[in-house]
């Protein structure tokens, strides 16, 4: 039975309204000993036998069915290892080998950069005329012809919070002819996820968001199981092939979605988010979506009344938004740094965005009325024009 929030599972500090595990969330705090016993222990006293003794070895496809229920992935299907861009890098060139005679990768203007980047990387790498084409969110799927290869796409926009449906635009791809690839990077442990009913194809995402992996936490990576014998690692790594102890000198891949593994796991990362990803036992997924809605309703309207001069920049139907919500000012960066010294943190995207999370696991009524209340007070008060909340860091 599905009980939120559950503060007690977090180490959050005193005072702190926490509204960013949209980029980064909380400490579980079953985490800190359970590394200790890791380090300590399976590292400290079994050395090289851990990969057997602890299964270390195992541990990608372990932590990956842990994943798979919350996105909707039948079991043996999600792997972990390495980071999202490398995973984005692993599904568009298995999809473009899937569709040889077609040379057009669809992404939109709201995807993460780091998509488009990867794409671009791999366009050049290739070398066979492969064309990025980007196109505005709204303009997805009029831009499905029978020219594209893959659809690469963010069901929920970083900045806005925008969330596109998955399985609307995965059957019009798929009636095209092309491949589709969704990253999950702000969906994963936010909003109800079904990969296996949607029918797409690949789906990558990250674990250091809602999924509370910490910082620099795996990757994952999914394939639709029909096709996972099928897919071509692009990155034929050691650990990727079928048999890595038998030393061969040519590649043979690994059967299923163990062929999508590629370096050494990073062993201390993922018993982090092994041990993380308990907070999630018994919710529901559904509960989680509803009480989301229910906090991110209450803070735009305590927003929009207290605060005018900030404007919504999120969709205003919760049912067309992801787990955030952001709003444009004009001094939004100074804004979001007299939050931050206050209590409320949340985060800033260039050029003009507030964001704000909404994470039922550890957020409740209480905390959205004390930070709508501290944001009236800072916008009020102009307390954001301070030259100490002008300056920025490398990360925003």
């Amino acid at each position: 039975m599905t009980t939120l929030p559950r503060k007690h599972l977090f180490d959050l500090p005193e005072g702190v309204i926490y509204l960013d595990g949209n980029s980064l969330g909380p400490l579980p705090r079953a985490v800190a000993p359970h590394l200790a016993q890791v380090v300590g222990t399976q590292w400290g006293q079994h050395l090289i036998t851990g990969w057997n003794v602890d299964g270390w070895m195992e541990q990608p496809l372990r932590v990956g069915n842990l994943i798979a229920p919350l996105i909707g992935a039948p079991e043996g299907s999600v792997i972990m290892g390495d980071t999202l861009s490398i995973k984005v890098y692993q599904a568009l060139s298995a999809a473009l080998a899937m569709r040889p005679d077609r040379r057009v990768i669809l992404s939109d203007s709201g995807n993460f950069p780091t998509d488009l980047y990867m794409a671009e990387g791999l366009i050049r790498q290739l070398d066979h005329g492969h064309e990025l084409r980007v196109v505005a969110p709204e303009a997805v799927e009029d831009a499905i012809t029978e020219d594209i290869a893959a659809v690469m796409i963010t069901q929920v926009d970083y900045r806005s919070g925008r969330m596109h449906d998955m399985t609307r635009i995965t059957a019009r791809a798929q009636a095209a002819g092309a491949v589709t690839i969704w990253d999950l990077a702000h969906s994963a442990g936010a909003v109800p996820v079904d990969l296996d009913g949607s029918g797409c194809e690949f789906a990558v995402g990250c674990t250091y968001k809602y999924l509370n992996g910490g910082p620099g936490a795996p990757a994952f990576i999914y394939i639709r199981p029909d096709l996972a014998d099928q897919a071509q690692p692009a990155l034929s790594g050691w650990m990727g092939h079928d048999a890595p102890f038998a030393f061969e000198l040519g590649y043979r891949p690994a059967t299923g979605i163990e062929r999508m593994r590629v370096g050494t796991p990073p062993v201390l990362q993922m018993s982090a988010l092994e041990v993380a990803l308990r907070a999630w036992e018994g919710v529901d997924m559904a509960d989680l979506r509803a009480t989301q809605i229910a906090l991110s309703e209450l803070f735009i309207a305590e927003v929009e009344a207290k605060c005018p001069g900030l404007t919504l920049a999120s969709p205003r139907d919760p049912q067309a938004r992801g787990s955030q919500v952001s709003f444009a000012f004009e001094h939004g960066y100074a804004a979001m740094q007299a939050l931050i010294a206050r209590g409320v943190i949340g985060d800033f995207r260039a050029p003009d965005i507030m964001r704000f999370g909404f994470t039922p696991l550890y957020l409740d009524e209480h905390d959205i009325r004390r930070a709508t209340a501290i944001m009236a007070e800072v916008m009020e008060g102009k307390l954001w024009d301070d030259p100490a909340y002008q300056k920025r860091g490398r990360v925003t």
